[in-house]
């Protein structure tokens, strides 16, 4: 397969702020890359002008056809199931189990895609989740400070937190703070350091270590659903949890092992990805002094709305008209890129534009390097939330920004993931201002992380302050 050039774009200026994340030790960088102001490393080494945008590698052990091209990478999620197939890491699939949504494909990752859109639906978007998100957000926030002094938090801790709360307590019941709900977010970060690691499987090893986490994680699953079913068979009571383990029980024909996997797989994606966006919006607004204060002045006229309906919780109607808040979101997954590419195989031969690409063949559709292609984005290395700005509700419809993925596989979470941002950022704002308590740069291990864990010094805003504004 032969590769082509990329066309490279002007950069202009205009109201825009922080660099995007930058390549971790791990990634392929050039040795002494110092952090970027402009396109990160990591995103040139995707689209080098040496092998163009599409090309041919050798990746994983397998043969691999790298597309850093926006009409390509939409064509294959368009093509799920037609001629592409998700496709991961055999050792992925070891510690996130063999019915993760993840790995699965054809009917049975339908069937579980559904269970999880069933349970995410905007109906219940609506009327559970978005009241669920809040009080999470305000538990969160009212430890930070009581009094109007500044204390030193890590950002990156507190938006995990909030975020394994939130999925816990919607997966299981479990309550935040409490010695069990700890005792799993301990194993889970455990967990979580052995997903993308080498599958090394001897003590001592990452690996190891998460595939013992996985099993105790999955102790704990399997406690909670014996637990239910004594309730179910005791009495038919009408105090039944409304969670998704209950869901997946009642509503599904799924087995214990299917069950199990459904909920670790929806924990992690739930709360790894999430919790980064909000880390990095929180990032890059820090960045953007002009940004915080047209946020402000946004949830400011929305908590005056609330006030004069007599209310004092978030209604959907508030949640709409968050519209440069979605700008600010837009912006952070663009650039913040947590889910860099996708692995996909080559179901059928296919012919794309003059390439040829035979069956077999992996292929990464990176999503990252469209985000950050000078030819689709102005300045696409910096932060400029008034990009999103041409539509009305701030909502993205740029053919080219496939934060979630796309097609039959779009991230059953997406819209539950903006609104916990939304949320937050709205109580965020209202009641603090923040800096760097000291410097840190988001990179790559693979996946996006501050390795400082994103210290801020928070200040509480004064009520007379607030009213003034």
């Amino acid at each position: 397969m032969a590769s082509t050039g990329g066309a490279a774009g002007r950069r202009r200026g205009g109201r825009t702020c922080r660099p995007a994340p930058s390549a971790g030790p791990s990634s392929a960088r050039p040795s002494g890359t110092s952090a970027p102001t402009r396109p990160p490393p990591w995103a040139s080494s995707w689209t080098s002008t040496s092998y163009g945008k599409i090309y041919r590698s050798s990746l994983f052990g397998d043969r691999t056809v790298v597309s850093a091209d926006a009409g390509l990478n939409r064509y294959i999620l368009q093509n799920e199931g037609r001629l592409f197939e998700c496709s991961y890491p055999r050792s992925i699939g070891g510690i996130l189990g063999k019915w993760s949504m993840l790995v699965l494909v054809g009917d049975p990752h339908r069937e579980m895609r559904s269970i999880s859109l069933n349970f995410l639906s905007s109906v219940r978007l609506r009327a559970v989740l978005l009241p669920e998100v809040e009080r999470h957000t305000l538990l969160v926030l009212r430890d930070w400070l009581p009094s109007s002094s500044s204390a030193v938090f890590s950002a990156q801790h507190e938006a995990k937190k909030f975020t394994f709360n939130l999925m816990a307590k919607n997966i299981m019941s479990m309550d935040p703070g409490e010695e069990e709900t700890e005792r799993l977010r301990l194993e889970y970060i455990t967990f979580m350091k052995g997903v993308v690691s080498a599958p090394l499987n001897f003590p001592g090893t990452a690996y190891w270590k998460a595939l013992k986490s996985r099993a105790t994680i999955l102790g704990v699953i399997e406690r909670k659903m014996e637990e239910r079913l004594e309730k179910m068979n005791k009495e038919a009571s009408s105090m039944e949890e409304d969670d998704l383990l209950g869901w997946a029980m009642k509503q599904s024909n799924l087995s214990k092992e299917q069950i199990l996997d459904l909920l670790l797989s929806l924990l992690f994606a739930g709360h790894e990805t999430s919790s980064m966006a909000l880390a990095l919006a929180i990032f890059f607004l820090e960045g953007c002094p002009k940004a915080v204060e047209e946020l402000r002045e946004e949830h400011l006229e929305i908590a005056r709305r609330q006030k004069l309906r007599g209310e004092c919780k978030l209604s959907w109607e508030d949640y709409k008209e968050m519209v440069f808040t979605q700008c600010v979101i837009n912006e952070t997954l663009r650039l913040g890129n947590v889910v860099r590419f996708l692995h996909r195989k080559v179901i059928r031969d296919v012919h794309y534009n003059g390439y040829d690409i035979p069956s077999g063949w992996k292929i990464l559709p990176v999503l990252a390097a469209v985000h950050l292609d000078s030819s689709l984005y102005e300045d696409p290395s910096s932060f400029n939330p008034w990009r999103w700005k041409g539509n009305a509700s701030g909502v993205a419809q740029n053919s080219n920004f496939m934060p979630y993925g796309g097609g039959t596989r779009l991230c059953a979470g997406s819209e539950l993931a903006k609104l916990e941002m939304a949320i937050f950022l709205h109580h965020l704002v209202l009641n603090f201002r923040w800096e760097l308590a000291e410097p840190d740069q988001a990179f790559v291990y693979p996946f996006v992380d501050f390795p400082k864990g994103l210290p801020i010094r928070v200040h509480r805003i004064a009520q007379e302050e607030e009213g003034e504004e």
